[in-house]
């Protein structure tokens, strides 16, 4: 028996349509809709449906022209393969530890969440507890096979999907009823445009907006590193992205009309959840509790896929010689095992760094938006290839039967956007600090290189 019957030397196609189209669906709805939606309203009014949905559309493009590159070449088995292809190896270095590092601080990030949300029904049990088991539970299973990490992302998206459709039907069943709450609002769709119009909170109001919904779309791209463990991506990959514009209107846009239609947008409170509002008006009393359920396993979700991505993402690296071999080694379950293994370790370091040193805790906005930068990065590297492949490969665009719409001129339009977004991250304190924060990381990342191109010219000369 050969050793590669007991290791395989590639990843296996397990994911289904069923799962593909729920991962993706799990990643356009992060945690930041459930608890930022309060303080998106209260910042930009009726306006921040607007913001959703321009953010949604941009992001929708990336996602068209990440398609078109993943089936350009079946080989490609995520963006890293593609940025190093059609940029250079320096944009597969870059691209690669940028997605693992953004990956790493949203998964922290989760895992601090799980713990608080833990605390609502367990206050004695110490925060520490909840996030290593919650670490130690998603790297089992993930250690597991490929299949399962599907099959837990299925049912963590199915509860998102559920309570957001609880709340529309809840919400648009008590305007239809004309529902009156305690304060004398009458609940009518009237409410998104009566109070100062569109946008009460003027230009900036608006503006404002951009900064905090971005976050609730980071991990939108993930579907993009299952692209070499998915079955028949011809077929599946492109119903996946193409789901996205009505997933965004749906989950979204319909809810926030739901919650701002039933209380008007300056009753709404930035610091509490609107969705365990609309749910308490509504006469759940046990409302709150499920809620915390849903965020529960909405942060669980993301934290799951963030183990998932960025194992690939070493697997990846190493493959092209970008991060130690020993990450290229598969298990017998056909699972980046020495990845996980280091991406939980990374994890739970930084977790554990918040309860030793507290004040960690007031810096993790700038953290957030330090991931949004790099998430932004990421996607604009995809758009680049994609430049970058209509220039050197036309032919193949020319075959391909999932064109991207709009192809190059709408990769300037988003990348313009993304500039805008930037700019827009100036304008408050803790959001500019990040951003200043943020070129640290690439002069690390370029040292790294770097090294990585001596050490690789020393070897050659040494094998000489």
């Amino acid at each position: 028996m050969s050793d590669s019957s007991v290791h395989p030397d590639h990843l296996k196609r397990s994911l289904s349509n069923r799962h593909l189209q729920l991962i993706a669906i799990g990643g356009a709805i992060g945690t930041g809709l459930f608890m930022g939606s309060g303080k998106t309203i209260n910042l930009a009014g009726p306006s921040i449906l607007l913001v959703y949905l321009i953010i949604g559309i941009m992001l929708f493009f990336v996602m068209r022209a990440m398609g078109e590159l993943l089936l350009s070449n079946l080989e490609y088995k995520s963006f890293i393969d593609f940025s190093t292809d059609l940029l250079g190896p320096w944009a597969g270095f870059f691209c690669g530890w940028t997605y693992w590092f953004c990956w790493i601080i949203t998964a922290i990030a989760d895992v601090i969440a799980i713990a608080a949300y833990a605390q609502f029904w367990f206050p004695g049990l110490a925060p520490w507890i909840p996030a290593v088991m919650c670490v130690v539970l998603l790297l089992c299973l993930n250690l597991v096979t490929v299949k399962l990490f599907g099959e837990m992302e299925f049912w963590f998206a199915l509860i998102k999907i559920v309570a957001i459709c609880a709340l529309i039907v809840t919400g648009l069943g008590m305007v239809a009823w004309g529902f009156q709450s305690p304060s004398g609002h009458v609940a009518s769709l009237s409410n998104l445009w009566s109070d100062g119009g569109l946008f009460p909170t003027g230009i900036a109001g608006f503006f404002a907006g951009f900064q905090i919904a971005v976050f609730a779309f980071v991990g939108i791209e993930v579907v993009g590193t299952t692209a070499a463990e998915t079955a028949n991506p011809e077929r599946n990959l492109p119903k996946a992205i193409n789901s996205i514009p009505v997933r965004i209107m749906l989950f979204y846009v319909l809810a926030l009309v739901a919650i701002m239609a039933v209380t008007p947008w300056r009753e709404v409170v930035p610091g509490k959840s609107p969705f365990v509002e609309l749910f308490v008006l509504a006469g759940i009393p046990a409302a709150a509790s499920l809620i915390n359920f849903v965020v529960l396993t909405s942060a669980t979700s993301s934290a799951n896929s963030g183990i998932f991505s960025t194992s690939r993402m070493l697997y990846g690296l190493a493959q092209e010689d970008h991060a130690p071999k020993s990450f290229a080694l598969l298990s017998r379950a056909a699972v980046p095992s020495r990845g996980l293994l280091f991406s939980c370790l990374c994890l739970l370091a930084g977790a554990m760094l918040v309860y030793v040193i507290p004040n960690l805790v007031t810096a993790f906005t700038l953290i957030t938006t330090l991931a949004a930068v790099l998430f932004m990065f990421v996607w604009s590297l995809i758009l680049f290839a994609y430049i970058a492949y209509r220039r050197k490969r036309p032919h193949l665009h020319e075959a391909s039967k999932f064109k991207m719409p709009g192809g190059v001129a709408m990769c300037y339009a988003c990348l313009v956007f993304f500039a805008f977004v930037l700019v827009l991250l100036t304008l408050q304190a803790d959001t500019r600090q990040a951003l200043m924060a943020s070129p640290v990381w690439f002069v690390l990342l370029g040292i790294g290189y770097l090294w990585r191109q001596r050490r690789g010219v020393a070897l050659e000369a040494g094998s000489a």
